[in-house]
């Protein structure tokens, strides 16, 4: 199966509840008023795609229509296609520079399946002949150690850990140096996704980035934060903490097929203004997907 495939796959809950929200607001004249895209904006709301991401489209629709004078089905659509993809922006990956070590720090609240996509990245690399090493930094929950180490195991990769509780930072430190003494390609580095306040995180995170801008400073550095589509608009809220903490580069999202409300990747993109790069559509490591805004777009709206 393609990436499309996956995609239309794994958002059937989302295009379901889109297709049927849509066929009733304008089943009768296939055309739409100004009271039927005030329907389509709370058809956009419910599916999570925020207020703010809503209005935006559905002022961009009105626009096109006052514009145009076309207000048919296959114009609105066609608009709300457009303006779906001006927010998602273009296609983005994260890319391994060659000859250097690459390090991914990856973020994100506990339970969004911030280690399980390291796991996933860590299968993909190898797969493709890369050499990759996991740091299990967040030593505050023991059971994110035991799970890293599981995807090791599952992976043939090496992990660098620490008895619960040990300092990540120092995790860190002696995750770089194995990289460095192995020539690594890729470093992924498992992050606290929530410790005692904001304050104590941003703290954590900082002093990881210290270590290593000292030790690898010329290391290609990125960091992924991972949402979960289920969260719905907590998803939102996850990236602007996030944001406030620290420097994101990429936004993953997990489990868009358990999600009726796949829509949550149009609000995070409109707040946050960064790119989604990975989709997880499924528990298999081949669902671990490059997120492609057309696809997703095109798997959203048929």
């Amino acid at each position: 199966m393609g990436v499309l495939g996956i995609f239309k796959k794994g958002l059937t809950k989302t295009r379901n509840f889109f297709s049927e929200s849509f066929t009733k607001i304008a089943a009768g004249t296939g055309h739409f008023d100004d009271d039927m895209l005030d329907e389509f904006e709370e058809t956009l709301v419910r599916a999570d795609c925020g207020l703010p991401a809503s209005s935006d489209i559905i002022d961009t629709v009105k626009a096109s229509i006052r514009k145009t004078g076309n207000d048919s089905r296959e114009a609105v659509m066609d608009v709300v296609r457009k303006r779906m993809l001006e927010i998602l922006g273009d296609k983005t990956s994260f890319e391994l520079e060659e000859g250097k070590l690459n390090i991914l720090l990856m973020v994100g609240v506990n339970g969004t399946g911030k280690t399980t996509t390291a796991g996933k990245l860590a299968a993909r690399y190898k797969k493709a002949g890369k050499k990759v090493i996991m740091a299990a930094a967040d030593t505050f929950r023991a059971a994110a150690v035991e799970q890293l180490k599981s995807w090791g195991e599952r992976t043939s990769t090496a992990v660098i850990a620490h008895p619960e509780g040990a300092d990540p930072a120092a995790v860190v430190y002696d995750a770089v140096q194995a990289a460095k003494a192995r020539k690594a390609d890729l470093l992924i580095v498992d992050t606290a996704g929530r410790l005692h306040n904001k304050k104590n995180l941003m703290d954590e995170l900082a002093k990881i980035n210290r270590v290593i801008n000292r030790e690898a400073p010329d290391a290609n550095i990125h960091s992924l934060l991972i949402i979960d589509a289920t969260t719905g608009q907590n998803a939102v809220l996850q990236a602007q903490s996030f944001a406030e903490v620290a420097e994101l580069d990429y936004i993953g999202i997990t489990k868009l097929d358990g999600s009726a409300k796949g829509g949550v990747a149009i609000a995070v993109a409109y707040n946050s203004k960064l790119p989604i790069i990975l989709a997880g559509l499924g528990e298999s490591v081949e669902d671990l997907v490059d997120f492609d805004p057309i696809d997703f777009v095109n798997s959203l709206i048929e």
